[in-house]
């Protein structure tokens, strides 16, 4: 009997023990607010513009000459006198039927383009001799499920990729434009990874997306909407699946696709103003890189260590 008591008095005094630990683990947690780095407000120098009836999906330039984009068109412009050189035209309902952003490399003009706004979503790689503005061969995508592409540009070895969803037309009932994103690949188009772009640029571009989307000089990447006169400047985060928004930059070229002039020394792009059917010519300010992000083309985002 006194051994069943002693071992009952074991067993209460464990209890009480757990009893008085208890409200020591509940203390409550101080948890700081996150505080989102200062957007730095910058606008661009207007240097030049340029008439051209294809000025309605964006622009691409060279050491020579500036091209003019829309959808099954691509005109070839002269680039100080802004004359017309040559075009290439794809047949209406051709397999060629939204082209919305190209760029200048080894004498090919590289665009992206899509089924857009069919459903569901396809998108196509078409490259262009810019000697002869002859379509020279193409590489497929497919079906995309991260949506439409808009643009596409070098990362490291490999490719990043920005894809459009839409509210409305050309959009699906399941996903709206803040499934918007941007995806990495590795040289054989191999998705390796990707980033959100941050819910405050999202906002500024519904119901559409990022038309226009590069990788500066300076390894930050910059983009643009559908239709407003700023152009936002991102940085890869430390933490988190979200790109952080570093800079916002005003610029006279209201939304659609830009691209940069690797020709120049300078940072010099060239986009469009739709309703005038312009394209135009700018000069972007530096960046000052904010302490707590990274360049897209860091060390540190290229060769993560998992």
């Amino acid at each position: 009997m006194k051994r069943f008591l002693a071992a009952g008095s074991s067993v209460f005094i464990c209890a009480i023990s757990v009893f008085l630990v208890v409200p020591s683990m509940a203390q409550r947690l101080e948890i700081p607010d996150y505080e989102p780095i200062d957007i730095t407000i910058l606008k661009a120098e207007e240097i030049a513009r340029f008439e051209a009836p294809e000025a309605i999906q964006g622009a691409a330039a060279d050491a020579d000459y500036f091209y003019a984009i829309v959808n099954t068109v691509i005109g070839k412009y002269e680039k100080t006198s802004g004359e017309l050189v040559d075009r290439w035209t794809g047949p209406r309902g051709g397999p060629i039927q939204h082209v919305n952003s190209c760029y200048v490399e080894f004498a090919d003009l590289f665009c992206v383009n899509s089924n857009y706004p069919d459903i569901p979503m396809a998108s196509s790689i078409e490259i262009f001799d810019t000697a002869t503005m002859e379509h020279k061969r193409t590489f497929s995508l497919g079906l995309v499920e991260e949506g439409s592409i808009t643009w596409f540009d070098h990362l490291g070895t490999g490719w990043i990729a920005g894809f459009a969803q839409y509210d409305g037309r050309g959009g699906l009932d399941y996903k709206d434009h803040t499934f918007s994103s941007i995806s990495r690949y590795d040289s054989s188009w191999r998705r390796v990874g990707g980033w959100m772009i941050p819910q405050g640029i999202i906002e500024r571009m519904t119901p559409m997306a990022a038309s226009g989307g590069s990788v500066g000089p300076d390894g930050l990447l910059y983009l643009t909407g559908h239709d407003l006169p700023e152009m936002y400047v991102l940085a890869a985060p430390s933490m988190g699946p979200t790109l952080v928004h570093i800079a916002t930059i005003e610029i006279d070229a209201p939304g659609q696709a830009f691209s940069w002039d690797k020709s120049s020394n300078e940072r010099i792009v060239y986009g469009i103003s739709r309703p005038d059917r312009q394209v135009r010519s700018f000069k972007l300010p530096e960046i000052e890189l904010p302490k707590g992000v990274y360049r897209l083309n860091s060390a540190a985002v290229l060769e993560p260590a998992l």
